[in-house]
């Protein structure tokens, strides 16, 4: 069966995605003149607008694809966690997964945009590690939903919800099922993610994580520090993305180089997501990791031609997937 063929069978998927949630939020304008008050641009404000990112842009991409999502994640009980689920809500996607914890606010994130060019990005929110009691809501939650699940994704940002006791309980339980976990990880609990299915850093996470002095710049030193990592992790596959330079992939038998494809890009905030969203659903799906690689890597290159954190098209990735044979 072709991989456009595949594609297809994403309708019959459900995926549960654990992790950060936040809103995207924008300010796009453009820049004519240099504040009196100081030596900053001043932006004239066009349009504004807010988005479901993190984890909950992972639901997007996947709801976009044609599958199921089901967010599992916590919020504050905060006007942001109320827009957050109506944001949601808006989307068709379900928030019975979302968990207030009133000790923290929603995550925000607001980029100021000029003509594509983005200038500046304000964080309002909490890192600190989720409760013992919201742990427990949450392994309830996935319990509850295993049954019909068919991979589990780890969104981590860093935010605190992916504690890592919560991390070595989702794992053990999917691998106790059978279900594929795939992870997109976050420095803080990089090495906590043993036994997962499939591990996607980037060159960056990879670096950081591993605290290496290797030069990741040349492929073969990206090699060495993903064969250290699949042997400290112990897990079965390893995907470390490479920007312009393309994705690297191994199994335990073999390694691949997938080169990017030529693209005008735009804007890489949100590429992750998409990517983690497309390992999800290929694996779940029975491709092996060569060709999930090869999809991710065409599916993230097409989000970053497009402004802001925005899901994929299925009907773009589909036609590209079947102009480039895959």
């Amino acid at each position: 069966m072709s991989a456009a063929a595949k594609l297809e069978s994403f309708s019959n998927l459900n995926i549960l995605i654990v992790g950060d949630v936040m809103i995207d939020a924008y300010f796009f304008g453009s820049v004519e003149r240099i504040s009196p008050e100081a030596p900053v641009s001043i932006i004239s404000v066009s349009s504004k607008d807010q988005r479901p990112g993190g984890a909950a842009n992972v639901a997007l991409n996947i709801k976009s694809l044609g599958a199921k999502p089901i967010l599992c994640s916590i919020i504050g009980n905060d006007s942001e966690g109320k827009d957050l689920k109506n944001l949601l809500t808006n989307e068709g996607l379900l928030t019975d997964g979302l968990f207030e914890d009133a000790s923290r606010p929603t995550t925000l994130k607001t980029r100021v945009i000029s003509d594509d060019t983005h200038l500046l990005r304000i964080d309002h929110e909490s890192t600190k590690p989720i409760s013992k009691q919201l742990e427990d809501a949450i392994m309830d939650f996935i319990r509850h939903s295993l049954s019909s699940i068919h991979a589990i994704i780890l969104e981590d940002y860093n935010k605190g919800v992916l504690t890592e006791n919560l991390i070595t309980s989702i794992i053990a339980l999917a691998n106790k099922h059978n279900i594929p976990s795939i992870v997109d990880p976050k420095s803080d609990n990089f090495l906590a993610y043993k036994n997962c299915t499939l591990f996607k850093p980037n060159r960056k996470e990879i670096k950081e994580g591993l605290k290496t002095e290797l030069d990741l710049s040349h492929a073969e030193n990206v090699d060495l520090a993903a064969t250290s990592l699949m042997n400290l992790l112990g897990c079965k596959n390893i995907m470390v993305t490479l920007s312009e330079d393309g994705v690297i992939s191994k199994s335990q038998t073999e390694t691949f180089l997938i080169k990017a494809h030529q693209r005008n890009i735009i804007d890489v905030s949100g590429a992750g997501d998409t990517m983690v969203s497309l390992a999800a659903l290929c694996m779940a799906s029975g491709m092996d990791i060569e060709k999930t690689t090869e999809i991710a890597n065409i599916a993230g290159g097409l989000v970053c031609q497009k402004v802001g954190v925005v899901p994929i098209a299925y009907s773009e990735l589909h036609s590209e997937v079947k102009r480039l044979n895959i």
